[in-house]
């Protein structure tokens, strides 16, 4: 068994072909997306971060509506630019959205992708420390997060407040008990993911990594997953790791699915550099009628290895047939390689 999720990277734009013309399209579409598809069975509602670009950027409005919506499907970001964020009041965003929605909130975070503009986080009033690169920045970030997630007092109190504070040093509120255990880690390379275990975050991996033995993708992703696993139960954590790899999966039933996506068929792992001096793999999509989609994710072993499948939508092609690719997943793929 394994959960499977979306995820969107909420795109719009004003384009004759786009459901998502506006902002305003694409925050109500995600919505009703995530409703209808808890109405269908799937496991996760997920949704990228990306700042400074027509894309969903600020998640906790989006992911707090959500969660007031709808009562089982978890909700969740893959992943959020730490770079960007202001720990303390990220702990109080994600304690309220995690509330809202009982307890259904996971949250992906990483040091970030490659930006729309230059240092973007600079325009956030964030700086990097001494001797410090963007990187070092983001993960300073991300354990200052978890560390006052642990709800833990920490600031001394007024001795004249507004209000009466209980006894002791005070934390960060809303607290949210359990969310620390609900964090995850996007990781691009082997040594983060590694990180990742020995801090006690689970493991996002998306169809991008840093390309570390010239071997295919999903070998060099399984392998990173299998790394991952061993650092976790070395860390000696008390409770189970979840792995998440995203696919852009697309299963042909219909002329319209081949109109949009038949071109994909046959797709192959591509190789190029990222932020000019990193060599990364991108993963193929797969695209096919669904016996030999089958076959082909039978094959993909980082699939094997992760417990939760993200697939990867077209959010800007409207819910309705974003509702149908999902569905289709679900009903013509899914049972056979034994995910349902």
């Amino acid at each position: 068994m394994k959960k499977i999720g979306f995820l969107s990277f909420g795109h719009w734009a004003n384009h004759p072909s786009y459901q998502t013309r506006t902002a305003s399209d694409t925050l109500l579409q995600s919505i009703d997306l995530a409703v209808a598809a808890e109405e269908l069975g799937v496991d996760g509602a997920y949704f990228r971060v990306h700042h400074f670009a027509q894309q969903l950027a600020s998640p906790f409005p989006l992911l707090s509506a959500i969660g007031a919506k709808t009562s089982k499907i978890e909700i969740g970001t893959g992943v959020i630019d730490m770079r960007y964020e202001n720990p303390y009041y990220m702990v109080e965003d994600a304690g309220a959205a995690d509330l809202i929605s009982g307890g259904r909130l996971q949250l992906g975070i990483s040091r970030g992708s490659p930006e729309q503009v230059i240092d973007g986080w600079r325009y956030f009033n964030e700086d990097l420390a001494k001797s410090e690169t963007d990187a070092d920045m983001g993960r300073r970030k991300a354990l200052q997060f978890l560390e006052k997630l642990d709800g833990v007092g920490f600031a001394a109190p007024n001795p004249y407040p507004m209000f009466p504070n209980p006894p002791g040093l005070l934390r960060l509120e809303p607290y949210s008990a359990g969310l620390r255990e609900r964090v995850w880690w996007g990781a691009a390379s082997n040594a983060t993911a590694v990180w990742a275990a020995e801090h006690g975050m689970h493991l996002q991996s998306s169809t991008l990594k840093y390309d570390e033995t010239g071997e295919p993708f999903h070998i060099q992703q399984a392998q990173q997953i299998r790394l991952y696993k061993q650092a976790w139960k070395n860390a000696g954590h008390d409770r189970e790791p979840r792995v998440s790899v995203s696919r852009s999966i697309f299963a042909l039933i219909s002329d319209q699915d081949r109109h949009y996506f038949g071109q994909q068929a046959g797709s192959v792992d591509k190789v190029g550099m990222i932020e000019a001096d990193k060599r990364a793999i991108f993963g193929k999509s797969y695209a096919a009628e669904p016996d030999k989609l089958i076959k082909e994710l039978a094959e993909d072993e980082a699939i094997r290895e992760a417990d939760t499948l993200l697939l990867t939508i077209p959010n800007t092609l409207g819910v309705d047939y974003n509702i149908h690719i999902l569905s289709a997943i679900l009903k013509h793929v899914a049972p056979s390689l034994g995910w349902r």
